[in-house]
């Protein structure tokens, strides 16, 4: 059986590429492309290049601590590349969920609300519903089959990743960034954006602490295949908060915990905190297109 959760190295590149119709005059952009330190991931190199070359480039932090990248450009052009390239060191221990089933659902939210140590900030925004993790009654009904306020703890968890994998279909091109929960609750399908919003706006619904986490897994082609440059993808998961202020990360796209495979870029409230490429730009053109390429690469 493979070790997941042995000691890792990743080289990771991200590269985003605009075309334009016309000649953008000006762009102002926020990138959150540089991975966060953790308790269980260091970043050793990290460098972002920008073509054109921006006028101002300004590295600050967030107020959920993850590192945003302010662009202005006004050179006139017509191409923005926008490439990251980060080495990161990772050990992820496995959860004992066994031992969380000392609490229930909501013995666990009544001692997190109640501790001083956890910080009122982030209880406050990982609890309550967001722009992208919403809680309507459709919402209210899935958490509650899923997260029944005495259901032991640690089994869930479990069963979140589980049943939305199971209840699920992974489908590329039936959700936008546009959709809602209740439609992807109805249609039963989407990706891992979809899936995480929905198991993050769950835990909350139960009075859990959760969020959304942006970054990337390590992916293997096919038996058989070779595995192209550019192929692997970001992805998105779950992160609960747990009695004690500890935090357990959960993959429902993928049914399992996260693992030393994960990389972790941000998180936050939903999607909005965290996209990688944001921005507003004066153009007198009508279109663009898009194209990104990711490589997640283990190094000996």
């Amino acid at each position: 059986m493979t070790d997941h959760h042995s000691r890792r190295r990743y080289e990771v590149k991200h590269r985003t590429r605009y075309t334009y119709t016309d000649d953008v005059t000006t762009s102002f952009e926020r990138a959150m492309l540089r991975p966060r330190e953790t308790a269980l991931q260091t970043v050793l190199e990290h460098d972002i290049v920008i073509s054109p070359e921006p006028d101002l480039l300004e590295e600050s932090l967030d107020a959920f601590g993850n590192w945003t990248h302010y662009v202005e450009i006004t050179t006139p052009h017509t191409e923005l590349v926008v490439a990251k390239r980060s080495v990161v060191e990772i050990a992820w221990p496995l959860p004992d969920l066994a031992a969380l089933n000392r609490w229930t659902v909501r013995s666990a939210a009544e001692a997190l609300a109640s501790d001083p140590a956890v910080d009122a900030f982030e209880h406050a925004a990982y609890t309550l519903p967001s722009r992208l993790a919403t809680r309507e009654q459709a919402v209210l009904d899935f958490a509650a089959s899923v997260l029944p306020p005495e259901r032991p703890l640690g089994e869930a968890i479990e069963a979140m990743h589980r049943d939305i994998y199971s209840g699920f279909t992974y489908a590329q091109g039936v959700t936008s960034v546009a959709t809602t929960l209740p439609e992807v609750l109805a249609s039963r399908a989407g990706v891992c954006q979809d899936f995480a919003h929905l198991g993050v706006a769950a835990f909350r619904a139960a009075g859990l602490p959760a969020r959304y986490v942006s970054g990337y897994i390590e992916t293997a082609p096919a038996p058989g295949t070779v595995k192209l440059e550019g192929s692997d993808a970001s992805h998105a998961w779950v992160g609960v908060q747990v009695p004690g202020g500890d935090w357990v990360d959960l993959d429902p796209t993928n049914n399992h915990l996260a693992d030393s495979r994960y990389i972790v870029t941000a998180w936050g409230r939903d999607y909005r905190d965290v996209s990688p490429l944001k921005g507003i730009i004066f153009t007198e053109g009508s279109g663009s297109s898009l194209t990104v390429a990711v490589d997640v690469k283990r190094l000996s």
